[in-house]
């Protein structure tokens, strides 16, 4: 009996080692979760998909993305935080998650503290466009009108604490405009009220403001970005009236605290590879995007440089989100 019950555990402890999580050398041996904290269809999301395809085909396993809108991306970001950490749920990070630590008073964790960097994907600029009826056609036109008409402009945005919100809220903060902000639960909503000239202006992602101008619907005044941005060099940059503004997307991966260092090595190696495809290059240009390669600590130190100069004009604006 003694024999018989000796041979049955060595045989449960042989089977239970054989289904035992295998060790961070071998990743990725099953599919990948990557949490998008914005709605499908957005230029956050077509990256993550652009980016998951190439990696579920060059890593030989599916990295597939989970959309949790919401929260201005919190609900995603929490999710990622309390996973495990073992590289089997990521988290695609974008300028909301910079701007929410100071925004959100009641965040349920920390995000430079509970997050590790993994990689930087890409770059995106914000192009300001006003409604046709607006009587400006430059950056400074559009200065003095505000300061002519104080508090008599309205800025759409597509939701508090979005890099949209806040690039109007740095003009603001750096010309002295005083304008009134609408949010709306999306970009795509405000459109029509900005053509109508119901609210006058937006601070929109380039995908969009780009499409809009370009059909006539709006008029182009700057781009975000400290120099003029490669796929529209016929729109000037802003800071070339306001010198030092700067309000630059950026997009990446973060990871779980704690997640294995092996683990990080090989996501950071695959997608500065990917940023090397000529193809996927071409697919982030046609949403305004520029790779932006970077190694987890450079990518850390950006994520923590942002964080504190979105905090400065969080506090200017004097907004907040309980």
């Amino acid at each position: 009996m003694f024999r018989f019950a000796r041979a049955a555990l060595l045989g449960l402890i042989c089977c239970l080692a054989s289904i035992a999580p295998s060790s961070a050398s071998d990743y990725p041996n099953r599919p990948v979760r990557w949490l998008i904290g914005f709605a499908a269809g957005g230029p956050v999301d077509i990256v993550a998909r652009i980016m998951s395809q190439w990696l579920s085909d060059h890593l030989g396993q599916q990295f597939v993305v989970e959309n949790r809108a919401g929260s201005g991306g919190n609900i995603a970001a929490a999710a990622a935080i309390n996973s495990p950490a073992d590289g089997y749920t990521l988290l695609f990070v974008a300028p909301n998650n910079a701007i929410s630590t100071s925004l959100y008073k009641k965040l349920p964790y920390d995000f430079l503290r509970d997050t590790t960097p993994v990689a930087s994907i890409m770059q995106l600029t914000n192009m300001l466009v006003v409604s046709n009826a607006m009587p400006v056609k430059t950056v400074q036109e559009f200065i003095d009108y505000c300061k002519a008409n104080p508090g008599k402009i309205a800025y759409a945005s597509s939701g508090n604490g979005t890099s949209v919100h806040m690039s109007a809220e740095l003009f603001k903060a750096m010309t002295k405009c005083d304008m009134q902000h609408v949010p709306y639960r999306g970009s795509a909503i405000a459109f029509p009220d900005i053509i109508s000239n119901k609210v006058q202006l937006i601070f929109d992602n380039l995908p969009s403001a780009l499409e809009q101008s370009r059909g006539g619907s709006v008029r182009a005044l700057g781009v975000t970005s400290p120099q003029r941005w490669p796929g529209v060099p016929d729109v000037p940059a802003i800071a070339e009236t306001v010198p030092g503004f700067e309000a630059v997307g950026f997009y990446g991966i973060s990871a779980p605290k704690g997640t294995p260092p092996e683990v990080i090595d090989t996501l950071n190696k695959a997608v500065g590879e990917a940023l090397k495809d000529p193809k996927l290059v071409a697919r982030l240009a046609e949403v305004g995007g520029i790779p932006k390669p970077m190694t987890p600590a450079e990518f850390g130190r950006l994520v923590t440089d942002e964080t504190e100069k979105w905090r400065k004009v969080v506090e200017f604006a004097g907004v907040s989100v309980d």
